[in-house]
């Protein structure tokens, strides 16, 4: 729920705002390779109405986010393409030659959910390197943000809790991924917490 809010909150600012300054379209795109290498037993295996359902909100809202900052005639204008020069696609490559060392099974809907969860460990990256290179974070943004960084502190609890009450709960592809993305995490939340504490606006360090 908290990764769909974040995902809310973002398409409400391009909606309403008409606006998509501050968002990374590199980060949007990484997390559309994510979607769709991890949901590729979406026609395949059904688990339920609620996990097919999610899943085509994750895969329909993230391509639909990438349309608005490519195409749509007023959004596409505040994209700061000039800021945003992350290179993403050199993270690429080395997720998939992890996901190819480590896997549960060695099968392609395995191996591509194991680069989904390495890819989506370093996809904030170029949203981060934007933020601190333009300083500019209005509040829709900062709260994007730090709901896609909770979701991700919310999955360690989880991991927590359910290593302690259930047994043999080991899954360390997921967990050192999760730990990672959360991490990276850190320091924005440090700027998100000190600003919210002092009621000031959020600004990161150049």
């Amino acid at each position: 729920m908290t990764h769909l809010f974040s995902i809310l909150v973002l398409l409400l600012k391009i909606h309403t705002i008409k606006s998509c300054a501050g968002i990374s379209l590199k980060t949007q795109e990484m997390y559309a390779i994510v979607f769709v290498t991890r949901y590729l037993d979406l026609f395949t295996d059904y688990v339920s109405f609620y996990n097919s359902i999610m899943k085509i909100i994750f895969l329909g809202s993230s391509f639909s986010i990438i349309w608005y900052m490519r195409h749509h005639k007023i959004v596409r204008r505040s994209y700061d393409k000039d800021q945003d020069t992350f290179r993403h696609y050199f993270l690429m490559l080395p997720c998939l030659l992890l996901a190819l060392l480590f896997n549960e099974r060695f099968t392609f809907k395995e191996v591509m959910w194991s680069f989904s969860l390495f890819l989506e460990a370093v996809a904030i990256l170029p949203q981060l390197v934007l933020l601190q290179r333009t300083r500019n974070i209005d509040n829709l943004t900062g709260q994007y943000v730090f709901l896609l960084g909770a979701y991700r502190a919310f999955y360690l609890l989880n991991w927590i809790y359910r290593y302690f009450t259930e047994p043999h709960y080991i899954h360390w592809i997921p967990w050192i991924s999760g730990l990672i993305q959360t991490l990276l995490y850190a320091d924005f939340f440090y700027y998100y917490f000190h600003s919210w504490k002092n009621n000031k606006k959020l600004e990161l360090p150049a």
